[in-house]
């Protein structure tokens, strides 16, 4: 339901601190702020739907800054969850500064994966009146013994880019930890902040459930965003994703601006730009590396350098899509397919971070099919077209999570845990023999491993509940936790420098710096000599010692570079559909770079382009080997599905098929 719009006093209403604070900077709170704020004070829970730059992250925090500022708080007063571990460090940072500025008494901290253990375990005996934290951070706390007492004292649970969540099952088992929340404290209000989203209703139900929808507070709409596409005088690939055709030109584009963020999609994508990029600088100028595997003290670095102004680029992935405030950067360069015009929309705004002013972006193709997904995001960014997913519907194997976890913070009703679950929107379809089954699942093994006594988790009182059936189980579950998929990681440290003089000793058992984390089977595959990109350096494999690859630097022309599992992102429905309607459309290929429209008039010459509801075969001899392609344009994960179904299809006619590979656009 639309909020309605705040009462004409509602600016009086900010206490004087807060009204002093504002007009010192010559700002007004603005009307969805106060919006927020209305609905807090009358008990409601609501979601702000805002672009980039409309001051959402304030809006979110002014219902815990200005109750805080009136009633000191005895516990943790407001808990506010971040998709990202860099988004969560950078709200903390930032919210320092108008807390000390208003000389409040709040203490602020966050807790993610990097928190040391220490400060973990002391937060859950001395919380911090705000604590800052991730999805799976918030489920760890539920499963401790005196979560209780830990949210007895709650008040406020906001919710940042609620919009990359829900989509996911880090959403699902987050919608499961705040109905055990809302089990906890009662009266907390739910705050959820979003970026512009196609059906912002299915994110109220979501955040208040089906009976009580959260309010929806709509931002007001910002500045148009400035988008090109790179136009080069290179000759473009007909395949590949490096773009090294495009690095002179990117230089430039980094030369001429204050600091660029250049977004890739994968890690090692990054990991070659830099290297690219690096080599090309001329200039010295600063350029640093951002991603998820690099060591969190090298990412920490990275960010800070970025608020104090020190460097000209960070080439980096999904790090840093969301909404970190970073004010200085005036360009986005995002290198390689878009994906989603929601995904790219969330990039293109970290450039300015003000509403009242365009964001600036350019888009650098890889091969020439990407063009034409960059012309067709162009379009949609410009239009405000979103492809942003719906909630993620149930998934059993989040609830068995729940439940196990649930039981880590002692005995359970089966009955009153079900009756929790189902206040959800996601799970209020869920049926009790459904939960039951998945119950039996966790605590016996399921059929197949019920003969097993080490899968039976639970077990069943006397009184009815249910427990933990070894206490181990509990430690088990906090290692485990969450829903990310990841492949086993090894360390990779630096070997500490041997002595000038003397006899060389073996390597350091606890090695030197640590860069960062890769996969263990990218490792298994090195030996002793072979040479890898990793942390924006060429790395020389010295061994491995316990858990750890030593490293040294080194120099090499052609040095390996480290993927990823889970690295790729698809490419959207509604994207897909617009490279369709663009292939069958010669008036949308108007637009297109000169390169592009002669590549496909060959394509019209020597086959077909086809219509938008069509799908294009093509079939050629090669080797002594016959080859089909199809192209779909439907995306790389409809693809893999379609190619299992056509490779069991020719296997039941005789035809015996090699086997397939999928991408976004063809099979």
């Amino acid at each position: 339901m639309l909020s309605e719009s705040p009462s004409v006093n509602a600016q009086s209403d900010l206490p004087p601190i807060f009204g002093c604070w504002f007009k010192a900077r010559g700002w007004q709170a603005r009307d969805h702020q106060l919006a927020i704020l209305e609905h807090a004070k009358k008990g409601e829970s609501c979601l702000l739907v805002a672009p980039t730059g409309a001051g959402k992250t304030l809006a979110g925090f002014l219902p815990s800054l200005t109750d805080l500022a009136n009633n000191k708080s005895v516990g943790v007063h407001t808990l506010y969850i971040s998709p990202l571990k860099a988004l969560a460090v950078d709200i903390a940072r930032n919210l320092e500064t108008p807390v000390k500025e208003m000389g409040l008494d709040i203490s602020i901290e966050t807790r993610t994966g990097d928190t040391p253990q220490s400060k973990r375990s002391r937060q859950r005996y001395n919380p911090p009146d705000i604590l800052v934290t991730t999805p799976e951070q918030a489920s760890l706390l539920i499963a401790h013994e005196g979560a209780d007492k830990f949210f007895a004292s709650l008040k406020f649970i906001v919710l940042d880019e609620l919009h990359a969540l829900v989509a996911s099952k880090r959403g699902l088992l987050l919608s499961l930890a705040l109905t055990r929340i809302a089990g906890l404290a009662p009266g907390a209000r739910r705050i959820g902040l979003s970026a512009t989203v196609a059906d912002p209703a299915l994110l109220c139900q979501w955040l208040g459930g089906l009976e009580a929808p959260a309010r929806l507070v709509m931002g007001t709409t910002g500045a148009r965003p400035h988008i090109t596409i790179l136009e080069t005088k290179q000759r473009l690939p007909w395949s590949g994703h490096s773009a090294r055709y495009a690095i002179p030109e990117i230089y430039q584009l980094i030369c001429d601006t204050r600091l660029a963020l250049v977004f890739v999609n994968t890690r090692s994508q990054a990991e070659r730009l830099f290297q690219d990029l690096w080599d090309a600088n001329e200039d010295h100028l600063p350029i640093a590396l951002h991603h998820g595997s690099l060591d969190v003290a090298q990412r920490r670095k990275v960010e800070a350098a970025m608020t104090c102004g020190k460097l000209r680029a960070v080439v980096c992935t999904s790090t840093l899509d969301l909404g970190i405030d970073w004010g200085d950067v005036d360009l986005v360069i995002n290198v390689g397919a878009p994906k989603g015009s929601s995904r790219i929309l969330q990039r293109i705004g970290r450039a300015n971070h003000q509403l009242d002013k365009p964001s600036r972006a350019v888009f650098v193709p890889s091969n020439r099919f990407e063009v034409l997904e960059c012309e067709a995001a162009r379009v949609a960014a410009m239009q405000g077209e979103q492809d942003s997913k719906p909630p993620l519907g149930k998934k059993r194997d989040v609830l068995a999570q729940h439940i196990l976890g649930r039981a880590c913070a002692g005995a359970f009703c089966a009955d009153v845990l079900f009756a929790e679950v189902t206040t959800a929107a996601v799970w209020h379809d869920l049926s009790r023999s459904e939960f039951d089954e998945v119950l039996d699942f966790v605590a016996t093994g399921g059929y197949a491993l019920s003969s097993y006594e080490r899968y039976a988790k639970l077990k069943q009182s006397a009184n009815g509940k249910w427990r933990l059936s070894h206490p181990r189980l509990s430690q088990n579950y906090r290692l485990n936790s969450g829903t990310i998929v990841e492949e086993a990681m090894i360390k990779v440290r630096m070997v500490r420098k041997q002595p000038a003089k003397g006899k060389p000793r073996p390597l350091n058992r606890f090695g030197g710096k640590a860069l960062g984390e890769i996969e263990e089977w990218f490792v298994e595959q090195l030996v002793p000599g072979d040479t890898f990109l990793f942390a924006g350096q060429v790395l020389r494999f010295e061994g491995l010692q316990e858990m750890s690859a030593m490293v040294s630097r080194t120099f090499a022309s052609e040095p390996k570079v480290p993927s990823y599992y889970g690295g790729k992102f698809p490419l959207s429905t509604y994207l897909a559909g617009r490279v369709r309607s663009m292939l069958a459309d010669p008036d949308q290929q108007k637009q297109l770079p000169g390169q592009v429209r002669d590549w496909l008039n060959i394509q019209r010459w020597k086959s077909v382009l086809p219509k938008s509801d069509d799908m294009l075969v093509e079939t050629f001899p090669r080797a002594n080997k016959h080859y089909l392609v199809c192209y779909p344009f439907d995306g790389r994960l409809a693809h893999q599905t379609l190619g299992m179904l056509v490779t069991q299809r020719l296997e039941r006619m005789g035809a015996q098929p090699l086997g397939f590979v999928a991408n976004d656009y063809a099979l």
